[in-house]
């Protein structure tokens, strides 16, 4: 089918040119045969159809003859160049032919011109010639070949053809190669130029992609030994030339019998253009390439303050890592934190999750500690991991209850810990036994001096019936039981030393929560002469805030050094009875020592006492000096004795019980017998009962 379609316009391609122009004709000089004119000057137009040559030639030549033909003569021309200029006279036939001269003209068009001077002295005759059309052989005819592959003659013309494998131009003379639009979507190939190693295509243009997904850089390799293409002109432009283009990077062109580029050529991108093009000139083997997909790489830290898992010298796309905090770091969330999370390696060379940040452990503010305050050892309240912290109470009136240096740091769970990794805090306890006014040497009760303020912090003040007491803590209160009887809800003060009613105005009572009476105490007669286990404690319903004046007094030691020897001196205080039978609105003190029991046992009762029998037992302590003593109102407060281990610090020996009589001898009640009851009862009951 194809054949016949270029026959057929073979066909009428000739028709058409033929009704244009001539296939033969005559041409004669003017007034041929006769002497052609002086001063002629004519010219003729040869025309044959296209793709026809002209066969001209001369059968009558009898022009004068001249020094190259300059006066009269024929010429001969195709276009601008001159085939031929005759004259003169010639009669020899050309092989025994009629043909004088001839000429053979590879084109389809001529120009005869005719020209004489100013004399034709001897009447010269001119000439008579003829031209034919005559086929020409394009394929072989031609000084250059007129096809880049295959020329097919025929009469009047001839076509280009190419192999199968090609296509013919537009020029209707050159062929080329298919060889655009090849797209590599493999993560590694070869790529070869056409024909390779044969030679490649003439006046082509190849259009290669190499297409990756993102995430991978193209690397392209060419050996020396699978690059021949034709060399560079002097000037140093390749007219066949391999160019390589990866987004805003250009490498080339290449060109000649030896790659001259980077061994490897490594790119950016993940798409990588290559373009070869060639003229219609020399052709080499062409060229061979290999290329393969290099992952982006990633740096090997996503976020700072983290450690990777796995661990690698380099990470690529698509590696997936656990990224977990160093010690003491998190990454705060909206909803929780977090110590690790997982990351990708993108294909933009980016870390997933990087705009996450692993950020020292807040441990907060520490927690208040009651009485005490908190110390910043680093800088100024700083909360964050390895942060330290001194809980310090406050002195001189609490002190820490525990052996460490209360020194606590923010630790990588978030807690405030100390140096043995416990939360728990410390507790400010109160600092006992320590007067804040030093205790005069010197002075009574019953007649005695007043005291001074913080002299006796302990010191505690029931209102009706007067009374006293002494805190042994901030929540705590030993009494003598028999001030409570009667009175189960007494009203009690801490911090007086004046018990006027002005003074009492100005102070607010503490808050009794319960009392708790020692269950061996006797139930009260009439006339009481049983004192035995005279001893209560009061339970508040808060603490008191301690300071100068109001301070717990020690309870006595476990060891045998706290069983008070006669003649041991000790301090007692109150608000009782003086000399003049009157309660004192302001604190006397006495200082006193322990006595033998039978001192005690000897000393006559005032009437209407004298006539009863009281009770003597070990849970009692004889002390007075026969002229100081606490009398009525002074009951239940504390009888002091200096610490044997401790010269600054006072304990509870005794409390204000009873006694024979006024200003001289009293009992009190022995708290070095009481002391575990004391304590167990302390422990259990600490919080109210639901």
């Amino acid at each position: 089918m194809e054949s016949l379609q270029i026959w057929s316009f073979i066909a009428w391609y000739f028709l058409a040119c033929t009704e244009a122009s001539s296939m033969y004709g005559e041409i004669l000089s003017p007034n041929y045969p006769q002497a052609y004119p002086n001063n002629a000057l004519e010219s003729w137009e040869i025309n044959v159809p296209p793709g026809y040559g002209i066969h001209l030639y001369f059968s009558h030549l009898d022009i004068e003859p001249s020094q190259n033909c300059e006066y009269d003569f024929v010429k001969i021309m195709s276009g601008s160049h001159v085939e031929g200029q005759l004259c003169g006279q010639k009669t020899k036939h050309y092989r025994g032919s009629h043909i004088l001269e001839e000429f053979h003209i590879p084109y389809n068009t001529l120009t005869i011109t005719f020209q004489s001077d100013f004399s034709n002295e001897e009447r010269f005759t001119g000439f008579a010639a003829y031209y034919t059309a005559v086929d020409m052989n394009e394929c072989t005819d031609f000084v250059e070949e007129p096809c880049s592959h295959y020329c097919n003659n025929y009469i009047g013309g001839y076509f280009c053809s190419c192999p199968a494998e090609y296509f013919l131009h537009e020029d209707q003379k050159t062929c080329g190669v298919n060889c655009s639009g090849n797209v590599f979507t493999e993560l590694s190939g070869e790529i070869t130029s056409p024909n390779y190693p044969e030679a490649y295509p003439e006046n082509s243009h190849c259009d290669y992609r190499v297409a990756l997904e993102p995430g991978y850089r193209v690397v392209l390799t060419i050996r020396k030994e699978d690059f021949d293409l034709e060399p560079a002109s002097l000037e140093g432009k390749c007219s066949d030339d391999l160019r390589i283009s990866a987004g805003n990077k250009h490498f080339g062109p290449y060109c000649g019998s030896m790659f001259t580029g980077p061994p490897e050529i490594k790119t950016r991108s993940n798409i990588v253009d290559i373009i070869f093009h060639t003229d219609n000139a020399v052709q080499g083997k062409g060229w061979k390439l290999r290329y393969f997909g290099d992952p982006m790489p990633c740096p090997t830290t996503v976020i700072p303050n983290s450690v990777l898992d796995p661990i690698r010298d380099g990470y690529v796309f698509k590696d997936s890592v656990l990224v977990t905090c160093i010690e003491g770091h998190e990454v705060v969330m909206p909803k929780g934190n977090l110590l690790s999370f997982r990351s990708r390696c993108q294909s933009d060379g980016k870390w997933s999750n990087s705009d996450r940040r692993c950020v020292p452990v807040d441990c907060g503010m520490p927690d208040h500690l009651e009485n005490g305050a908190v110390v910043y050892l680093t800088e100024s309240e700083e909360t964050h991991y390895q942060a330290t912290i001194r809980y310090e109470c406050r002195e001189p009136y609490y002190t820490l209850n525990s052996n460490g240096n209360g020194i606590y740091r923010c630790s990588a769970n978030g807690k405030w810990v100390d140096e043995e990794e416990k939360t728990e805090l410390p507790v400010c306890i109160p600092v006992c036994g320590v007067p804040h006014t030093p205790l005069e040497e010197t002075g009574r009760i019953f007649g005695g001096v007043f005291a001074k303020s913080g002299n006796f912090p302990w010191q505690i003040y029931f209102y009706s019936p007067r009374g006293g007491g002494a805190l042994i803590s901030d929540r705590w209160i030993v009494t003598a039981a028999h001030v409570l009887d009667g009175n189960p809800n007494p009203t009690v003060y801490a911090g007086l030393l004046l018990v006027g009613p002005n003074a009492l105005r100005e102070a607010s009572p503490l808050e009794v929560d319960d009392v708790f009476i020692h269950p061996n105490w006797t139930t009260a007669t009439e006339h009481r002469t049983n004192f035995d286990n005279d001893i209560a404690l009061l339970r508040l319903k808060k603490p008191v805030t301690l300071g100068p004046t109001i301070s717990p007094v020690c309870l006595p030691g476990t060891s045998s050094d706290y069983d008070p020897q006669i003649g041991t001196l000790g301090f007692v205080a109150g608000w009782g009875k003086t000399e003049i039978k009157r309660a004192s609105v302001k604190l006397k003190a006495a200082k006193i020592p322990v006595q033998e029991m039978n001192v005690c046992r000897r000393v006559k009762p005032d009437p209407p006492a004298d006539m009863l029998t009281y009770v003597f037992t070990d849970n009692m302590i004889c002390a007075g000096d026969g002229q100081q003593d606490s009398c009525q109102g002074d009951s239940g407060g504390a009888y002091v004795i200096q610490d044997p281990h401790n010269e600054t610090r006072y304990y509870v020996a005794g409390l204000v019980s009873w006694g024979p009589k006024c200003g001289t001898y009293g009992l009190y009640t022995k708290v070095a017998n009481y002391v575990d009851w004391i304590v167990e009862t302390m422990n259990q009951k600490r919080e109210p009962e639901e």
